[in-house]
């Protein structure tokens, strides 16, 4: 996730170049500050819609790098979808939550504590809000330390060299650009079109919640609404999450599908299967929300709730930014169509990040950013270089961890054929958990799929404690090619989980 529409309202007015740069803030979560005008620049080599992590990346590297002269439009806080309502902010509340479940569990190890007071959501949504609020400022010296102009601004293509600006007074400039990065990022889908929708919040409305609720309903089978639901069971807020198949985070092995919804359930969270959305109601004297739905062909409903969550996905911000105009062509989808160089449908502007639809993961928007501005403004060496989208590892903050890279199960058999492929898997109990009375012990799951005679490792999916971490070093074995035979060759190191990975029979 990698930036926030540039044409979404905000309330701060900054035409910045880089030496003056100061912290602006511009959400409601915010105040705002005070800017110095400085005068607004005209013509640009490299002008990039969207600050978030991608096109920051890619203007960036361009100027500080390569020094070409570059510029910054963003109409809301710098860092995009993942530092304000995204990846960092998750995080944040993910710890929070495996802190909770960290002293459910102590009293195993012969902890013995008592609460004074239940957990104060309110207090640590504040403190979470101002560790965004110093990022942002990070990300804004950031661009000043590499020469980067910054205008605070909705960018609109006139042309395929010109862009026009509005800022938060009206007022209106055209820059003309030589090249041109469109890094926009998409938008939360609402919510499915039924009566009462607008009673829900889409999935940036999670960081928006001022007191923890105690009922909760979220709608969405994706890493973000399992990671919403996972959070709030954990902090003890009775959740539902509503699904329309038996199983969630189906872009993920089966393994991992059918092992963590089953550890959903037991840890609580009632998983509501083939449902499926019919009406919001909401009281008008306590502001409580029924939400009604079918499951598995049965009418039903959940009433009582204090938060609603729509969790479906996500739409590419490209709406009424003048693709049009600039000759820019998107797909069915409104996804920007790129080849492999970021290259759009006009030979000077390029595209990056979740705008395109291809691999939704800021790490990627980084990486591509990067390289395409090595391509553009690097030495000869760099022409050809290019973003490689496959072997990209993820990771799901789920109860438990998630990590996956490389092909599914189903994917390496459409690829390589089911007699090319050795499975290795291993299901066990984590040492952490040694100490622990049986309804206290979550899952372990690993699996490695490999192909041909060589038994290359074509696909790794691993579930359980620390695998966040752990996927990052056998991403990288993965990448180069590793065999079954080098995991074999790597000595264990005990007592981990990990050293099953390199012990699979």
């Amino acid at each position: 996730m990698v930036a926030f529409s540039v044409l979404t309202r905000a309330t701060t007015l900054s035409y910045r170049s880089a030496p003056t740069i100061r912290l602006a803030s511009v959400s409601r979560h915010f105040s705002t500050s005070t800017v110095t005008m400085a005068p607004i620049s005209k013509e640009t080599d490299f002008l990039v819609i969207g600050g978030g992590s991608g096109g920051l990346a890619s203007a960036r590297a361009a100027s500080g790098k390569f020094g070409t002269k570059a510029m910054v439009i963003e109409g809301q806080r710098l860092g995009g979808t993942c530092v304000n309502v995204g990846c960092v902010p998750k995080k944040v509340t993910f710890n929070a939550a495996m802190i909770a479940e960290t002293m459910h569990q102590a009293k195993d190890y012969g902890f013995s504590y008592q609460e004074t007071a239940p957990f104060d959501w309110t207090t640590f949504k504040h403190k979470r809000d101002a560790y965004i609020k110093r990022l942002n400022g990070i990300y804004e010296r950031n661009l000043a330390n590499d020469k980067v102009e910054y205008v605070h601004g909705w960018a609109k293509l006139l042309s395929k060299n010109e862009v026009e600006v509005t800022t938060d007074d009206g007022t209106k400039s055209v820059i003309n650009a030589k090249k041109i990065l469109i890094a926009v990022g998409g938008n939360p889908t609402y919510g499915p079109d039924i009566p009462g929708v607008e009673h829900g919040l889409n999935s940036n409305g999670f960081f928006d919640i001022e007191t923890l609720p105690k009922k909760v309903a979220l709608v969405g089978a994706g890493y973000i609404a399992v990671e919403f639901a996972g959070m709030f069971n954990a902090l003890g807020v009775e959740t539902h999450l509503f699904i329309r198949h038996d199983t969630f985070l189906r872009n993920f092995d089966p393994m991992v599908q059918e092992v963590v919804t089953k550890e959903y359930e037991r840890l609580g969270v009632h998983v509501h299967k083939q449902s499926s959305s019919v009406r919001v109601d909401k009281d008008a004297s306590s502001g409580k929300l029924t939400y009604h739905f079918t499951e598995a062909g049965k009418e039903g409903s959940v009433a009582d709730l204090d938060h609603l969550i729509w969790a479906i996905g996500r739409t590419p911000a490209t709406k009424d930014i003048g693709l049009e105009a600039a000759g820019v062509k998107c797909n069915e989808k409104g996804y920007i169509e790129v080849d492999p160089y970021q290259t759009t449908s006009v030979e000077n502007i390029f595209a990056l990040g979740d705008v395109t639809g291809q691999v939704e993961l800021t790490p990627v928007a980084i990486a591509a950013g990067r390289r395409l501005a090595a391509r553009l403004f690097g030495p000869p060496e760099f022409s050809t270089l290019k973003m490689d989208y496959n072997g990209i590892p993820s990771v799901v903050f789920s109860h438990p961890e998630v990590g996956s890279i490389g092909l599914t199960e189903p994917q390496a058999v459409e690829k390589y054929g089911r007699e090319n492929l050795k499975i290795y898997k291993t299901s066990f109990t984590a040492m952490y958990y040694a100490m622990m009375d049986p309804e206290q012990k979550g899952p372990t799951s690993y699996k490695l799929i490999c192909a041909g005679p060589e038994e290359r490792v074509v696909g790794l999916h691993i579930l359980g404690l620390g695998s966040g971490e752990m996927l990052q070093g056998f991403g990288v074995a993965v990448k180069m090619g590793a065999t079954k035979a080098d995991f074999d060759s790597c000595v264990a190191i005990h007592p981990t989980s990990a050293e099953e990975l390199v012990t699979l029979k």
